[in-house]
């Protein structure tokens, strides 16, 4: 089983929902970044569940311990190695699905391939598996910030049939962002979210979104022209977070309805010559490789899987059977998965990043 993502930034994430604990263990992360543990911490509370009536009720602190690789506030160059505790898991609710598999969960496949699973609140599957992500993804957002000024930010632009307008305003700050429990920005339509994702839960169903999230000052030449595209990286990164369902860049499906000069980025010089792009149809990548402009991207969470209301399934052994949810669950994912969206766009950027230094060494040498 696989828990390791990038090429030189790597990170390696263990552990599981009803386990002692949860983490991650970053290397490649370079020597002499200043990080302090109250940055990662940050990105985890905006994470952790608990955070509002819109959220499971489950009670987590997610406290980061930082086991290595910091020393007087720098990194050392060392594998950084993060542990969060689990504290508020009751097994016990899960009891009853041991021998049921739940609608639109991993139990059923996870057990054809191995043969085995953990039932207590899904293992390996769960959510609380992105804890390592989100942490890693705060030593990358640091890297970036410090060596390339690189700022990645998401929101909610969807809950079911409320939506934003994918164009209207991509210049959103954090401050707005957080200013609702929905972390949609814009204020009348966060509050429509906020009572749909209410009116889901009273109903014991859930609702499904869209978190779109922009990468600014992004440098150009990150990606590779062939397998290794920077959207295509982009798309396995978000995709595999829990719930994903989609994911579309710069004009996404849209593009589509256009003709090529309607979608087609001219080029232009701006007023300190630098080459920009008049419009960002392509959503800051062209030709797999950044172009210099605000990277726009947007993931597509389903509803969440585990819901209050009675579901037909059958048991282990084939034989039908009803499920009943009893733990505590999300009645939508999106405004908790805004970190994690924004986690994995810093992990691939930073190993972008990196991986471009070689080439950036490269292109010193003679030629032959």
């Amino acid at each position: 089983m696989s828990s390791t993502t990038g090429r030189i930034f790597k990170a390696t994430t263990f552990g599981e929902s009803h386990g002692g604990g949860l983490g991650v263990v970053v290397d490649g992360c370079p020597p002499r970044l200043p990080l302090s543990v109250e940055e990662i911490q940050r990105d985890l509370d905006r994470r952790r569940p608990g955070q509002s009536q819109l959220t499971t009720a489950r009670t987590e602190q997610d406290k980061v311990e930082v086991l290595s690789g910091l020393f007087e506030g720098y990194t050392v160059g060392s594998p950084v190695a993060m542990l969060v505790r689990n504290l508020d898991a009751r097994s016990q609710d899960y009891q009853h699905m041991r021998e049921i598999y739940r609608p639109s969960h991993a139990d059923f496949t996870t057990e054809a391939k191995y043969g085995i699973r953990n039932w207590q609140g899904g293992g390996r599957a769960s959510a609380r598996e992105t804890i390592g992500r989100v942490a890693a993804g705060a030593v990358a957002r640091k890297m970036l910030s410090v060596l390339a000024n690189t700022e990645v930010l998401g929101w909610v632009s969807r809950v079911h049939n409320i939506q934003l307008d994918p164009f209207s305003d991509l210049n959103y700050s954090l401050k707005q962002v957080e200013s609702s429990p929905t972390r949609c920005p814009d204020s009348a339509a966060a509050a429509e979210m906020g009572e749909a994702i209410s009116e889901a839960k009273q109903a014991g169903d859930s609702l499904g979104g869209v978190v779109t999230c922009v990468a600014r000052n992004v440098p150009a030449g990150l990606g590779e022209p062939v397998f290794d595209k920077l959207e295509a990286d982009l798309a396995k990164a978000t995709l595999s977070l829990p719930a994903a369902k989609g994911f579309e860049i710069g004009s996404g499906f849209g593009a589509v309805s256009l003709t090529g000069s309607q979608h087609n980025d001219e080029f232009v010089s701006d007023a300190d010559g630098a080459i920009r792009t008049a419009t960002n149809h392509s959503g800051g990548v062209q030709g797999g490789i950044s172009n210099g402009e605000t990277i726009l991207l947007r993931v597509a969470f389903k509803p969440t899987a585990t819901i209050a209301s009675a579901q037909k399934s059958v048991t282990r052994q084939g034989e039908a059977a009803t499920l009943e949810a009893k733990g505590r669950h999300d009645p939508c994912v999106v405004p908790r998965a805004v970190p994690l969206v924004e986690a994995m766009v810093c992990l691939v950027l930073a190993d972008h990043w990196l991986r471009q230094r070689t080439v950036d060494v490269l292109e010193g040498l003679p030629p032959s």
